[in-house]
């Protein structure tokens, strides 16, 4: 970076780009594959309901507006969802924009974000981008480790991150631990709770970080309508938290950092439970095929409450290779302290049975 003459932040400087899952375009431009799937991104390969359809096809013909700036009718859809007050509302474009807004309000330079191994790697980019030092806890059975996690708290912590399912591991954390963890965090330090992936869980015990909200106020909820909703491509999420968390972070976002068409996504996509009941049953069909069949091949994996399982393969960065020249993406996750994993995303059933019979087909020729 000898040729930039201005200053630049050291936290930024020393990033590593976020590199997401190998879109399928891509993979086409560089081999010439068409028949391609994509495992590699948790999306919901159902794609979005009908009524989504066409509440983006009676939105779309009014671009040339800038949208409302405040999410007014979407605040109120999610209070009703929710049963919360608007007020206490964030949106953002996407979950990572309000795990941003998180960090922009509470970090300063020099203070400890703090994170289990494994963690979501936008966290790390969140910590740096503020000037903040990361504190990832060694990880136990590949989850958090909460009583770790609190025994690591310093008067420099300020933000804790804490993803429940976790990604990439799918690992999650029961309501007991996590009540006697935030019981054990001191008020002045925030803690995130991201639930991009709470509607696929249905382990007993699992806890609704929604009721938490109103007990603990240093605690901020996100979501996101990216996973069982199928809007990636529209990035829209948002946070719960107390009026005045909601307050700083609607000061620090950008304006009109949501469009029109998301809101009027997601707004739809909270009046159609019937397509996330769907979903979710689809999802725990292709997990049982998905986990029957590498248990079959006698890999090992991640039990995971999530959309998506990390299994443990032979030399996973050439296997991950040798799945794209069949036309098969899923996730490397070396960058996330897994570098003998791969982490596959729950497909459509003809495509979870495509990755198992190519994987089985790779397998074979080592």
């Amino acid at each position: 970076m000898s040729e930039l003459k201005g200053p630049v932040h050291p936290g930024i400087a020393g990033l590593t780009p976020y590199q997401p899952g190998k879109p399928i375009e891509e993979l086409t431009r560089e081999l010439g594959i068409t028949d391609v799937i994509k495992l590699a991104s948790n999306e919901n390969p159902r794609g979005p309901g009908p009524l989504v359809r066409e509440r983006l096809a009676a939105a779309a013909g009014d671009l040339s507006r800038y949208p409302d700036g405040g999410a007014y009718r979407l605040k109120q859809a999610l209070a009703r969802a929710l049963d919360v007050a608007p007020e206490r509302l964030t949106i953002g474009n996407g979950s990572n924009d309000v795990l941003d807004l998180a960090g922009r309000i509470s970090l300063t330079p020099g203070a400890e974000v703090m994170v289990t191994e494994h963690a979501f790697v936008v966290y790390r980019l969140v910590a740096a981008s503020c000037g903040a030092d990361l504190v990832e806890v060694p990880a136990r059975d590949y989850g958090a480790d909460l009583m770790a996690m609190k025994d690591a708290i310093t008067d420099r912590t300020a933000l804790i991150f804490l993803a429940n399912p976790n990604n990439p591991t799918g690992t999650w954390v029961d309501e007991t631990a996590l009540v006697d963890f935030l019981d054990g965090v001191p008020e002045r330090v925030w803690v995130v709770l991201d639930e991009a992936y709470f509607e696929y869980v249905e382990a007993p015990g699992y806890p609704n970080g929604l009721g938490l909200v109103n007990r603990y106020p240093n605690l901020i909820l996100t979501r996101t309508f990216s996973k069982i909703h199928a809007l990636a491509a529209l990035r829209i999420g948002y946070a719960v938290s107390s009026t005045g968390v909601a307050d700083l972070m609607n000061r620090a976002r950008q304006p009109f950092n949501v469009n029109a068409l998301a809101m009027a996504a997601a707004e739809a996509a909270l009046n159609d439970q019937e397509f996330v009941t769907t979903s979710r049953q689809m999802n725990r069909a292709g997990m049982a095929a998905l986990t029957g069949g590498l248990s079959r091949l006698g890999l090992e994996y991640v039990p995971s409450a999530g959309n998506f399982v990390a299994v443990a393969v032979p030399d996973a960065q050439h296997l991950y290779r040798s799945l794209l020249g069949e036309g098969v993406i899923v996730r490397p996750i070396a960058e996330y302290g897994l570098p003998d994993h791969l982490r596959v995303s729950v497909g459509l059933p003809e495509e979870n049975e495509r990755f198992l019979a190519t994987l089985e087909r790779l397998l074979e020729r080592r």
